[in-house]
């Protein structure tokens, strides 16, 4: 898949893991998105009145993997998360730099064919996209801890 098609099934995870708020169904939460919503392939990703729009098919299975993986892994995620956000818990912290906390932290858990630095990276530029503009170094601090536990870089 072109990492155009993954950085826009990130950004499409990242909208459905915003709307999570003690949900153990991500299907149900999957099918409610889209049923109800499309978002316009531009630099804004505004909201499209037509849900006819499809979404291309590899796009919307990795975002769905994204997905179930987080609400499948949410307590540990967010365990990690907390561990690591000293002086923020996680009910302060921003829903959208959560969101990307947690897609960020299950790809560096769980998607092992992604490297550190590219699971960084997306989640800072999402992040640049999508918060504040405190996101991308918050999130860039939280992951790189995490990632030196999760996936630490053996010594030559």
């Amino acid at each position: 898949m072109a990492s155009g098609m993954r950085r826009s099934g990130r950004e499409l995870a990242i909208k459905i893991i915003y709307s999570f708020d003690g949900v153990s169904n991500a299907d149900a939460l999957l099918g409610s998105f889209w049923n109800n919503f499309r978002f316009r392939d531009d630099v804004l990703g505004e909201p499209l009145e037509d849900i006819s729009v499809d979404i291309a098919p590899p796009m919307r299975e990795f975002a769905e993997n994204l997905v179930r993986g987080v609400a499948g892994n949410l307590d540990k995620i967010d365990d990690l998360i907390g561990e690591y956000s000293t002086n923020w818990s996680l009910e302060r912290m921003a829903k959208v730099d959560l969101a990307i906390l947690r897609m960020a932290t299950y790809e560096l858990l769980c998607h092992l064919d992604v490297p550190v630095s590219v699971v960084i990276n997306e989640a800072v530029e999402i992040g640049k996209r999508y918060g504040t503009k405190e996101t991308p170094a918050f999130v860039n601090g939280i992951l790189d801890r995490i990632s030196r536990t999760c996936r630490p870089v053996a010594a030559p």
